[in-house]
Order: structure tokens, then C-alpha cells, then sequence
């Protein structure tokens, strides 16, 4: 005689209820879906955002990140951007201590078709008054590449145009980051 298998209904059911069963497990364990949660506190409403310093040798590089953080602040909803510090309930601060702009992809003749942008900066957000830390990064590191197209005749208004879209990127990755913890 062939042990018998459950029927398909029977199955179903196990299948189930082992599913749930490792739900409550991972609920249990304070498992969450990234993007879901924040670790900001509810009561920081309200936030000044300081003008990133530049220590870098790259011009006007401090006023696309500072720009484009102030954008995805808004964008995000989350928070209500303000002009003083003082009126603030947090304060958002850094500086971009590294720049680098590296060909990585040439063609046959030798000139660089692809190039890599690496931002690096120090962030710091504090609640006002009292400035304790909620979050901050020492060596928030960005890269992202952008391909040249060799018949254009404006690379200099090429390369502004990549650093600012890169200036937005690593500002959408930095407030996700701010927002969600890491």
C-alpha cells in the first residue's frame, strides 16, 4: 500500500497556515517593508534646511545639492521646509567634502564617452533647540555616470546638466535614507 497524499484543498490549508504562521514570526521580530516606516519623530514638522557648505575645488556644486535637497523635502511631503532656523523644529545641515568627475569608457580614438560622477558629503539633522542628532552621515557617498555624446559641441553645458541631475539623485536617495533610517 502507497501512503496516501492529502488532497489538494488539504494542502492548500497547510500552505496557508504555514504562511501566516511566518508572518506573526517576522511581525514578531520587528521585520518591516523598506519605505514603510521612518525613524524620525512625528513632532519634527517643521524643518530649516542650511545651506550645504562646499569644500570642494567644483563651483556652485554646494547650491545644486542644497537646491535639490530643498526640492525632494517638498516633494516629499513630509515635512514643511522654513526660512529660519528658529522657527524650525529640526535642522538639516551638511557640506560636500568630495567631488569627482572620471572618464570610464572611451572610444576608438581615446576620448571619453562615459564619465562618473562621485559626490561624498557630511549630513547632519538636528532637532532645534537643543541640537541632539536624529540622523547623520559622515561619508554619504553618491555615484552615478552619464554617457557623452561626442558630436554635441557644448560638453561644459553637458557636464553642469549631468552634476545637477546627479545633485537630484543624491538628494532623493539621501532623503529616502534620512527618512527611513540607514
Amino acid at each position: 500500500m502507497t501512503p496516501s497524499r492529502g488532497t489538494g484543498r488539504g494542502r492548500t490549508v497547510a500552505a496557508l497556515v504555514c504562511v501566516l504562521g511566518l508572518a506573526a514570526v517576522l511581525g514578531a521580530c520587528g521585520y518591516a517593508l523598506v519605505g514603510r516606516g521612518t525613524n524620525i519623530p512625528e513632532d519634527i514638522q517643521e524643518v530649516y534646511l542650511s545651506p550645504f557648505d562646499n569644500r570642494t575645488q567644483r563651483q556652485q556644486l554646494d547650491q545644486f545639492v542644497t537646491e535639490a535637497i530643498a526640492d525632494e523635502l517638498v516633494k516629499r511631503r513630509r515635512f514643511s521646509v522654513v526660512g529660519e532656523r528658529g522657527g524650525a523644529d529640526a535642522d538639516l545641515s551638511g557640506s560636500v567634502v568630495a567631488f569627482g568627475l572620471t572618464p570610464i569608457t572611451f572610444d576608438d580614438q581615446g576620448r571619453a564617452t562615459e564619465y562618473e560622477i562621485s559626490l561624498t558629503a557630511q549630513v547632519l539633522f538636528r532637532r532645534v533647540p537643543g541640537d541632539e542628532v536624529v540622523w547623520k552621515a559622515d561619508n554619504y557617498q553618491f555615484r552615478e555616470t552619464y554617457e557623452v555624446d561626442l558630436s554635441e559641441a557644448g560638453f561644459i553645458d553637458l557636464e553642469e546638466t549631468a552634476i545637477r541631475d546627479a545633485a537630484e539623485r543624491f538628494a532623493e536617495t539621501m532623503v529616502s535614507d534620512l527618512l527611513e533610517g540607514f
